[in-house]
C-alpha cells in the first residue's frame, strides 16, 4: 500500500479534519489543506502564531498519512507549475466563482506572500497574464494539497501525530 506523509500547520491539534470549516475563497476552495513539505507546514504554523497577540498560543505541526492507492476513482486536479491554468483557477476561486466544486482533491503551488502581489495585480488588471506569469517564473512553488471530499479524509487520511512547535 502506497502511503504519503502530509503535514498541516495550525494553532491546534487536528485529529479529525473537516473540509467545510475554512473560507470558500481560498486558492483551491473550502477544504482541508495539507502539504508534503514539512518545512512549509512549520512556517505556516509559526506565521499563524505570529499573527496573534496571545503569548500563550502554541503552534502545532500535525502529521498524517494518506493512502494514495484508493484515490484513483476520485476527481483530482494537479497543477505542476505556475501557469495560466493555475493563475486562472486561483483568481476564479478568490473571486468566489468556486471552480473547485467539481474536484475531490486539488494540488499545486500556493499563492503565498511571495506571489500574492503578482496575483493581485493581475486580478486588478494592472498587469496582463503574460506579465504575471513572467514574474511568477522566478518563484519555486511550494506545494499545497486541498482535500475537498470529507469521505477521503474519513477513509484514507490517518492522523499520525502532532508536535508543539
Amino acid at each position: 500500500m502506497s502511503k504519503t506523509s502530509l503535514f498541516h500547520g495550525s494553532l491546534v491539534e487536528v485529529r479529525h479534519p473537516l473540509v467545510n470549516v475554512g473560507r470558500k475563497d481560498l486558492d483551491f476552495g473550502q477544504g482541508f489543506y495539507v502539504t508534503d513539505i514539512k518545512e512549509q507546514a512549520i512556517k505556516w504554523a509559526n506565521t499563524l502564531k505570529g499573527r496573534t497577540e496571545d503569548s500563550d498560543v502554541v503552534a502545532y505541526l500535525n502529521v498524517y498519512e494518506l493512502e494514495k492507492d484508493h484515490l484513483s476513482d476520485y476527481r483530482i486536479l494537479s497543477f505542476k507549475e505556475y501557469d495560466f491554468n493555475w493563475l486562472d483557477f486561483i483568481c476564479r476561486s478568490r473571486r468566489g466563482e468556486c471552480p473547485w466544486k467539481d474536484f475531490d482533491i486539488i494540488e499545486g503551488g500556493i499563492a503565498n506572500d511571495s506571489v500574492i502581489d503578482t496575483v493581485d495585480a493581475y486580478m486588478s488588471d494592472l498587469i496582463d497574464a503574460k506579465t504575471a506569469l513572467g514574474k511568477l517564473a522566478f518563484h519555486k512553488p511550494n506545494n499545497q494539497i486541498c482535500i475537498l471530499n470529507q469521505r477521503i479524509i474519513d477513509l484514507y487520511l490517518c492522523f499520525v501525530s502532532s508536535k508543539k512547535l
